[in-house]
């Protein structure tokens, strides 16, 4: 077998499948080092199992509103273990294909670890040692469980794709994407969810209205959100765990409990150090604005390194880079600031440049709000309380659009439209001067005064 490459990927996620795809449209030689399932946290323990849950939760919540509405009574329980298993044949459709891509572009995939020996070979758990001029790492992250007493008894992330029921009742600790989305899913298939959250609002980083509002939902949906409450130990068994506070007080017990306190990037064991490739004081691997580490030919991307954990920056980051070093193709740095993003909660929150606060902090008196709230037109039919709200955040005389934020129905899907036109500069006149399409909620989007 041949072992001298021109890219050799260690990691076969994302980002790693990307880097490898393009450089192999370039005519590189590649291997894909990937012991475990193709498809890495987003294909098999994140964005698509958990957006299936979500369409699952989606679902759910339609039928209960169906009777109200007038349809004849209809069972909204799910038959979990049934779903699931609809669930991996998706998945394992989505492992088929790359398998048949990667043969199709002569990649040779490698179900092995990688271990770098030094900046240009890498040598496999069965023994192998393989060279090549280009490196890229693209391990990911791993979900990470909170060093206090009794942590062993709390699940993280990983470990609710692997539930085959739903727990009675459940506590998650955390206030981010992971804590915010799960709660949802299993508040809406039948679960109790208590959400601990540490600090005095959900989602750091969105905007302080949207997260407000949904807030709100979550609470008319039944979610028990308790701001300010930190999640020192835990004690009980399996089916009966308690939490213990800052005050040391003691919550009653609960089936589940489920970290969602963050990820660590998978950078152990990788023989960073035989490369002199340095990591960073949370174990991410530092690297310039095109992926680039310090060593030449050692790339990272994904998150492995400090980018956005979001699987489309792992993409992008990774095509543009195998785009520089095998097709000369000198294509500009990934830009953040106006990065779509999608929180899958209910109802969905779509976030796409700059909060208000981060617009004030930056341009001061200068920032101009408009907001739209309202119950869409399927939850107002049915009694429903949800409401949405919708936000931009518009600067300067010309009034353009710096922000755009979305909380309600559909807003995920609609939401890559309009970061399109945040990047081409849109203003609010041009927004008005769009003709609405009616009765949708994007329509509000244009009709903001």
């Amino acid at each position: 077998m041949t072992t001298d490459f021109d890219l050799i990927v260690i990691g076969g996620g994302s980002g790693g499948l990307a880097g490898a795809f393009r450089a192999a449209e370039h005519g590189a030689r590649v291997a894909l080092l990937e012991p475990n399932a193709l498809g890495g946290t987003c294909v098999n323990v994140g964005c698509v199992p958990k957006k299936a849950m979500w369409l699952a939760a989606e679902v759910a919540g339609r039928l209960r509103m169906a009777e109200t509405l007038g349809f004849g009574r209809a069972s909204a329980a799910l038959d979990w273990p049934g779903f699931v298993a609809h669930r991996e044949r998706y998945i394992e459709g989505i492992h088929a294909s790359y398998r048949r891509r990667l043969d199709a572009a002569g990649i040779a995939l490698m179900p092995h670890r990688g271990r770098l020996l030094d900046a240009r070979r890498v040598q496999t758990d069965a023994g192998m040692v393989l060279s090549a001029s280009h490196i890229l790492l693209a391990t990911g992250g791993l979900p990470s469980r909170p060093p206090i007493p009794g942590a062993e008894l709390g699940s993280v992330s990983d470990d609710f794709f692997a539930w085959r029921a739903p727990p009675a009742t459940v506590a998650i600790v955390g206030g981010g994407y992971i804590a915010v989305e799960l709660a949802g899913v299993l508040q809406a298939l039948g679960s109790r969810v208590t959400l601990r959250v540490r600090g005095p609002r959900l989602l750091e980083g969105f905007d302080a209205d949207i997260t407000a509002q949904l807030a709100d939902d979550y609470r008319q949906h039944g979610v028990d959100i308790r701001f300010g409450t930190a999640t020192r130990a835990l004690d009980g068994e399996p089916g009966a765990i308690r939490c213990q506070d800052g005050q040391g007080d003691w919550s009653e017990p609960v089936e589940q409990v489920l970290f969602a306190t963050g990820r660590r990037p998978a950078s152990a064991g990788l023989g960073l150090e035989a490369a002199g490739v340095a990591v960073d004081a949370r174990g991410h691997v530092p690297v310039d604005a095109f992926g680039a580490t310090a060593v030449a030919g050692i790339y990272a991307v994904g998150d492995l390194t400090a980018m956005p954990a979001l699987t489309p920056v792992a993409i992008a980051a990774a095509r543009r880079l195998m785009d520089r070093v095998f097709g000369g193709r000198e294509r500009r740095a990934l830009e953040f600031e106006a990065m779509p993003t999608v929180v899958f909660s209910h109802p969905p929150i779509g976030q796409a440049g700059l909060t208000e606060a981060a617009a004030r902090e930056r341009f001061g008196d200068g920032v101009h709000v408009l907001r739209a709230g309202f119950r869409p037109m399927l939850h107002a039919l049915a009694g429903s309380p949800q409401r949405s709200l919708f936000k931009l955040v518009c600067v300067g005389p010309e009034r353009r659009v710096v922000g755009v934020h979305l909380l309600g129905e559909a807003a995920d899907e609609m939401l890559q439209g309009f970061a399109v036109a945040l990047r081409a500069g849109v203003t609010l006149d041009d927004l008005h001067d769009t003709i609405a399409i009616h009765p949708t909620s994007a329509e509000e989007v244009v009709l903001m005064r």
